[in-house]
């Protein structure tokens, strides 16, 4: 059965996606993502970049995989699944930018609650970079897509602006949804991932 990688965003926690992968079936292998030096994770000197957790993740797929992606994790799945569209067999994205300039949607700046939540995280995740735009057009494997309607992180408009650029892509909106619902509201996002995973 195709293996499901679970992709954390900057909070850099495996356990954000457990409360979902737990209610899938439990007969698909399951891969849960931390990121070295993210949130509260232990550092690791290999990992200084977004590139590096691309390369972290892409060293591990040695068979087609379905990405399930929340914020900055489904930055690193569209790249993957740009560079590796043979491996990639289906796409959830959940409240990302998946490389779309976020500012230009009204998105408010997570940056300096992050900072004071996580401390001790890697310097260059909050650095000031400019958003390096993804050719999304050329993902034509099933995509997903998951926003809440109360995330000033990612916007709703984010999330259809992607659905308008995706060729084989649905969008989904969780009522009351913020930036964190995949993990607040496991049991209503978790069917949805499972009908789109079959």
């Amino acid at each position: 059965m195709t293996p499901i990688l679970f992709l954390p965003g900057a909070g850099g926690s495996a356990a954000f996606w457990r409360p979902v992968g737990e209610r899938l079936p439990p007969e698909r292998p399951k891969r849960y993502f931390a990121w070295p030096g993210l949130g509260d994770e232990p550092h690791d000197p290999r990992v200084a970049s977004l590139d590096d957790l691309v390369r972290l993740v892409d060293e591990t797929i040695a068979e087609p995989v379905d990405l399930v992606a929340q914020s900055m994790g489904g930055v690193i799945a569209a790249r993957l699944a740009l560079a590796r569209p043979d491996r990639v067999r289906r796409l959830v994205l959940t409240a990302t930018s998946a490389g779309v300039d976020m500012a230009r949607f009204g998105a408010s700046d997570w940056r300096p609650g992050y900072r004071a939540s996580h401390p001790n995280a890697a310097a260059w995740i909050t650095a000031p970079a400019a958003a390096r735009e993804l050719p999304v057009e050329h993902l034509a494997m099933p995509t997903l897509l998951l926003w809440g309607d109360d995330d000033p992180i990612s916007p709703i408009s984010v999330g259809e602006h992607l659905r308008a650029r995706l060729p084989n892509a649905q969008l989904h909106v969780i009522a009351g949804g913020t930036h964190s619902f995949a993990n607040d509201d496991p049991e209503d996002v978790a069917p949805l991932i499972a009908a789109h995973l079959t």
